[in-house]
């Protein structure tokens, strides 16, 4: 019998995908549970994923012509009302204020006093009091189009949560634009995609597949959903961001109207659009390995880590000076339009730093010693490859190709997790072939199986309703880039006219 190899993080992802998944998050140090059920502490470390990510989307948008505001944390319950299917669709996750004091109780303790005259939610998206500020800044054609954007906070009461994956409380962005016609709000929704998908792809190095979802699948009250798609290690689907076309829907409900150029009253075509902190539960389960977290150098909090070795003290003060002019000079260099991130960590915990930057996902770690200080050169390890795997180079050329190796680095993030989708996604067009790809082989380990499916749907509800309730498997997207061709329906074998991507998901 093999030996097992020893890993940082127990259970491996084999043995056990969402404790490992657990245990990534522990030992990269990025958040804690919270004294509230369901919601999370992000530390320093996640925290400045989160700020990276925040930072090129906020460029992103603002190239677009968006710019940021805010909007109230609470919503008067009648604006939720005004839009049926929306209210319908968030009803069982939204969390209600019904009083605005505590008081002493009768029985000792703080009680609730001072009953609301109406009920507020906590924002579970802001489409509503959103819509309601827009009302008022609208009235003609010139006010549009109208394009804002805000970074929060909202809350939906999850049953079973996950940090950053799914949380009662969470990090994101919400765009709403307004427009004085469908085209443009069409457009806007598919721009905003695109930016998603730039920023999965080129800064997360995640790859994802673009589409709109199926009727059932869109967002409530939206006319088209639009997604980016992502594979995880598990082979389940990650949906990464998302994009609507909300039609005139939500202008009716709010009263969004403006005059035309034509002089006649009419209501505005809206959009709306999000991605969340989600995004890094994404990142951590597309590149993650089982010694510890695995981070694209374009949203590392530090690119690189000096770790100065000390075996004698005479020998102290000339690695510490080497370490800090290496340091000072690595963070003059540029890369990705910012400066290098550099960490130095001098703590004398033996080879237990080294693992601690390892678990981190640290794109580049250097050790420095003595040897390396006469020879003028850098002894530096990869994150994307063996811990073991390190190489020697003198330090001027380290500097100068600093940047290249990050590009590297990135660019292998990418490559292996779009091969990894490719080995895990294929055409099936047997009913009995599609229910066995998505049943486990291995019942003691039900999340690992399957991946992405492309099969032929008739567009029928209840087919895709059958699939989901046999096999808790939904479809993820409809591709835009779909080839039109003739098939049968893999639930029903009613004719079809194209594939689409079944998935389980998270």
């Amino acid at each position: 019998m093999a030996q097992k190899v020893k890993t940082a993080i127990t259970p491996t992802r084999e043995e056990d995908y969402p404790e490992w998944y657990q245990q990534i998050v522990k030992a990269a140090d990025m958040a804690d549970r919270s004294p509230v059920r369901g919601c999370m502490v992000i530390k320093p470390w996640g925290y400045a994923i989160w700020e990276n990510i925040q930072r090129e989307l906020d460029e992103m948008f603002k190239a677009s012509g968006v710019k940021n505001a805010y909007f109230p944390l609470f919503i008067p319950l009648s604006f939720l009302e005004k839009e049926a299917e929306h209210v319908e669709g968030f009803a069982k996750e939204c969390a209600v204020v019904t009083h605005h004091r505590l008081e002493k109780g009768e029985k000792g303790g703080l009680v609730p006093g001072g009953a609301l005259t109406e009920p507020l939610v906590v924002r579970p998206t802001s489409e509503t009091i959103i819509g309601d500020s827009f009302s008022k800044w609208v009235s003609s054609y010139r006010d549009l189009p109208l394009l804002i954007n805000q970074w929060a906070n909202v809350v939906r009461w999850e049953m079973r949560t996950r940090i950053f994956l799914r949380t009662s409380e969470f990090l994101w962005q919400e765009g709403h634009t307004a427009h004085a016609t469908a085209a443009e709000a069409q457009e806007r929704t598919s721009m905003m995609l695109a930016v998603y998908a730039r920023m999965a792809e080129q800064y997360l190095a995640i790859p994802v597949l673009q589409g709109r979802k199926s009727p059932a699948e869109r967002f409530p009250g939206a006319v088209d959903t639009q997604c980016i798609e992502a594979m995880m290690q598990d082979r389940k689907a990650l949906q990464a961001g998302t994009s609507h076309f909300l039609g005139q829907n939500f202008a009716k409900g709010s009263n969004i109207r403006f005059q035309s150029a034509e002089e006649k009253e009419e209501f505005a075509w809206t959009t709306s659009w999000g991605v969340s902190t989600r995004l890094i539960g994404g990142l951590i389960m597309t590149h993650s390995d089982d010694d510890g977290l695995i981070l694209p150098p374009r949203v590392a909090p530090a690119h690189v880590v000096l770790l100065p070795i000390v075996h004698k003290e005479e020998e102290r003060a000339k690695v510490m000076a080497y370490t800090d002019a290496l340091a000072e000079e690595l963070g003059r260099v540029v890369y990705s339009g910012r400066p290098l991130r550099v960490e130095v960590d001098k703590r004398e915990i033996g080879g237990a730093r080294g693992w601690d930057w390892i678990k981190k996902g640290v794109p580049l770690r250097i050790e420095i010693g003595p040897r390396d200080i006469a020879n003028d050169a850098v002894f530096f390890g990869r994150r994307d490859k063996a811990h073991k795997e390190k190489t020697a180079m003198p330090r001027a050329q380290f500097v100068q190709q600093a940047g290249t190796l990050l590009d590297e680095i990135q660019g292998n993030l990418l490559q292996r997790a779009a091969a990894f989708r490719t080995a895990h996604s294929q055409p099936i067009d047997d009913r009995n072939a599609f229910y066995a790809y998505f049943t486990p082989k291995n019942q003691e380990k039900p999340e690992i199986h399957g991946g992405f499916a492309m099969a032929h749907w008739c567009g029928n509800d209840a087919c895709e309703a059958k699939i989901k309730e046999d096999l808790t498997v939904t479809i993820r997207c409809i591709p835009f880039d779909n080839p039109k061709e003739a098939g049968r329906c893999i639930c029903c074998g009613a004719p079809s006219q194209e594939r689409v991507v079944f998935a389980k998901a998270y």
